[in-house]
């Protein structure tokens, strides 16, 4: 699927739905992550809520009568997407969620594209850097000083909390373009390719765990939200809701459905606010607006439009053939 071939003009009630859907749903991860992290160290959380998206593609998959590649080279490529798009991004969140508010990561989340843009155009030469990109860039890093609130000083635990998210953000950045220029291209499907990522990195989660927090508490010894939490993670965060991006891209068209970005921190603020009581310093919203209008720059948004692609903290970096991001 391309920008050529997907509609961009489909009635509103045909795609809003799931669009909506889909941004509550990433945007509610991180408060899933910030209860999942209360009982589980932040590496078995990420191995219990792979596993569950994993088993959950699984069974789109044969549902679907769709396969997993069989090429060595693209599990070769996929198990590098899976490090940097999947588990170790997970599991910088939710070290960051042991020392920062949920709504705070939402807004860390957002800054991915500010992140991808010039490892894309620097490192893996699949973007160009123009004029509007540079001033987007320049906007962004202006909102991630604001969010951070340097003016205050730097230091404490909250700061490597912000810093443990940021760096999450920052491997999506590395996933996204390394996808794009090695993986994008491949004739499977985009849910063939997230659901052999889930499994590769179900694999590496699983070898570093024990190492890292010890073998993981059975279901049984949780809590029942911690349980909910983790199955709601991976199950719908991490699984279905691929599935529901991949709808979005079909029916609205890859750039209508990439703006989800910019609803996944609203939703994760005020689902923060009204679930956990957090509160956000003045800074921090303001810096995330300033964040999102960098993006909003660099991608075109107020101005021509162009696809990009959309990746949520509760989902895999999504393959993509240049329709899916964040």
């Amino acid at each position: 699927m391309t920008t050529d071939t997907t509609p961009d003009k489909a009635p509103l009630s045909a795609w809003l739905p799931g669009f909506l859907a889909l941004a509550a749903i990433w945007g509610s991860s991180f408060l899933f992550i910030k209860i999942g992290v209360a009982e589980l160290h932040p590496v078995q959380l990420t191995l219990y809520r792979v596993v569950a998206g994993a088993l959950t593609l699984l069974v789109v998959l044969a549902v679907l009568r769709d396969r997993l590649p069989r090429e060595p080279r693209v599990w070769a490529h996929l198990a590098v997407v899976a490090a940097f798009g999947v588990a170790v991004p997970f599991t910088l969140f939710g070290y960051g969620e042991q020392r920062v508010e949920s709504m705070l990561a939402g807004i860390w989340n957002a800054t991915t594209p500010l992140i991808v843009l010039p490892l894309a155009v620097l490192v893996f030469r699949t973007e160009r850097l123009t004029v509007r990109r540079a001033v987007g860039l320049g906007l962004g890093f202006v909102g991630v000083l604001v969010v951070l609130g340097v003016w205050e000083g730097i230091g404490g635990a909250h700061f490597t909390g912000q810093l443990m998210c940021f760096g999450a953000a920052a491997c999506y950045g590395v996933a996204i373009p390394y996808q794009k220029r090695f993986v994008a291209g491949s004739a499977h499907s985009g849910l063939s390719l997230s659901a052999a990522q889930l499994l590769l990195a179900a694999g590496q989660l699983a070898i570093v765990t024990p190492f890292v927090a010890g073998l993981p508490p059975l279901p049984t010894e949780l809590s029942l939200g911690v349980v909910a939490s983790v199955v709601t993670l991976g199950a719908l965060g991490t699984g279905l809701a691929f599935v529901i991006n991949m709808r979005n891209i079909r029916v609205a068209g890859a750039s209508t459905a990439s703006t989800v970005t910019y609803l996944i921190p609203i939703f994760a603020v005020l689902i923060g606010a009204v679930a956990l009581g957090e509160r956000l310093n003045w800074h921090q919203p303001v810096g995330a607006l300033i964040v999102l209008l960098g993006v909003a720059v660099s991608q075109g948004v107020l101005g021509r439009r162009r696809a990009r692609p959309v990746v949520g903290v509760g989902a895999p970096a999504a393959p993509a053939a240049e329709p899916v991001r964040h």
